[in-house]
């Protein structure tokens, strides 16, 4: 086991990894920004280093600085969380050269799933189903035209290197689809440095189901169910849940079991997320991230397997902890990202927390690093905290969550919380009747106030 782990980056997710080391006994470094001196991972760790001001590309993004701290420290294993370095094939190979653990997967396989079109063709050689769409890049509109008559319109237009939705567009006849293809190339480009850019069949009201995979790198892995995250906004989650209220039983285990043999054939190693669309019955692959998701907790509240955990042992040399066989599926879960936003513009709303009270009693978790007198800076992500419930039934689990955010309170910016209490009192949400476009549209349509509004 490692002697010291080094939390590359901030946040929940910082703290998340740091109490998971200290479960192991692993002393913990943590970096941080100047923005990021009062931090409370920075006071909890066992050590901590400055590592470049407050803008990412100089501190958390900077990976001279980051080494140099893993050998000030003596730090033998790197945590990226979630973000930025922790799909950055570059990295997990320069910590490699300097001999230090990337808790991660191997870099070939962050480098294979990074590349949409490349990640596309390694999953429909290993039996993962994919959504109809081009063999690779598109290349110029006539190419365009010929793969969007094939395939059928509609069609949608991604960028080969991104992702939250900046250079997708969709094209639903010939008429559009010029501008999509040269919007979608252009900002890519900007977004990514990488204009490549291919084409899929837009399904109309797929939902968004996500399959969470432990592997062992030597042909060992299993599959912990899946993860609804079809409450979007603007291609980013909003709220998820687990188990999916649109899957059976037999669906369920079909694509479970499909992504777990995959992941064996892949030799995979660590937490990895397969996404899927699912429309009438169906899954298609979209793509699959080789990292910790934001929505992890979902998952340790209904199967009680520490993923976190997981992670730091298999980059250790360990087995799995668990078979296939052991998993066992136990209740409901939701999880709802509290951001420091306006509830229905969803402008920033960096500044000081005067108050914060979060919930709690039975069956209810909030994974947050904020407190009363942080300040939350606006140079980065706007998380304050998740909120994640667990039920013995979607009904009860609903019920602890309208409970649980009744008694959240956080003062002196303004937050998604009223949006939360609207959803969990919606008849839709209740029934588990939404698909990734119906937040957008209950927003549009004023769902929240009664007002519609513009989502610009």
């Amino acid at each position: 086991m490692f002697d010291k782990i080094l939390i590359a980056n901030r946040g929940e997710i910082a703290l998340r990894i740091l109490r998971a080391a200290k479960e192991l006994g692993i002393a913990t470094v943590a970096v941080h920004s100047t923005a990021d001196a009062d931090a409370m991972h920075v006071r909890l760790a066992d050590e901590s280093v400055c590592i470049g001001p407050p803008t990412a590309r100089d501190s958390y993004l900077n990976i001279p600085a980051l080494i140099s701290a893993c050998e000030i420290t003596g730090a033998d294993a790197v945590h990226p969380g979630y973000g930025f370095l922790s799909e950055n094939a570059a990295f997990a190979e320069v910590l490699d050269h300097h001999r230090i653990t990337f808790i991660g997967p191997k870099a070939e396989h962050i480098r294979t799933m990074g590349d949409k079109i490349e990640a596309k063709r390694t999953a429909k050689r290993l039996g993962i189903p994919c959504v109809p769409g081009s063999e690779g890049g598109i290349n110029d509109e006539d190419e365009a035209r010929r793969v969007a008559a094939d395939i059928g319109y509609p069609v949608l237009i991604k960028a080969a290197a991104g992702g939250g939705g900046r250079g997708m567009k969709v094209a639903r006849n010939e008429g559009d689809l010029v501008h999509a293809f040269q919007t979608a190339r252009t900002e890519a480009k900007a977004a990514f440095g990488d204009d490549a850019v291919y084409m899929e069949k837009y399904l109309e009201k797929p939902r968004h189901i996500e399959i969470q995979v432990l592997g062992d790198g030597r042909g060992g892995a299993i599959h912990l169910g899946e993860r609804d995250c079809s409450l979007q906004r603007r291609h980013q989650k909003v709220w998820e849940e687990g188990p999916s209220p649109a899957l059976n039983a037999d669906e369920r285990e079909r694509i479970g079991s499909t992504v777990a043999k995959a992941m064996q054939d892949l030799g995979y190693s660590g937490a990895g997320t397969v996404e899927f669309l699912y429309e009438d019955g169906n899954f298609y692959f979209i793509e699959m991230n080789t990292r910790i998701q934001v929505e992890h907790p979902v998952t340790e509240m209904i199967t009680g397997i520490d993923l976190v955990n997981e992670q730091i042992r298999i980059a250790a040399g360990q087995a799995l902890s668990v078979a296939q066989e052991d998993v066992r599926i136990n209740g409901h879960s939701i999880e709802c990202r509290v951001n420091a936003e306006h509830p229905a513009t969803f402008r920033p709303s960096p500044g000081l927390i005067t108050y914060f009270h979060p919930p709690g009693g039975l069956g209810v978790r909030v994974d947050s690093a904020a407190y009363q007198g942080y300040r939350i800076p606006p140079h980065y992500d706007s998380l304050v905290g998740k909120l994640i419930v667990h039920g013995r039934t979607r009904n009860e689990c609903l019920m602890r969550l309208r409970r649980a955010l009744d008694e959240f309170v956080v003062d002196g910016i303004e937050t998604t919380l009223p949006l939360f209490r609207t959803l969990v009192r919606n008849p839709d949400i209740q029934n588990g009747l939404y698909d990734i476009h119906w937040l957008e549209t209950f927003l549009r349509t004023g769902g929240l106030d009664g007002e519609p509004r513009s989502e610009g």
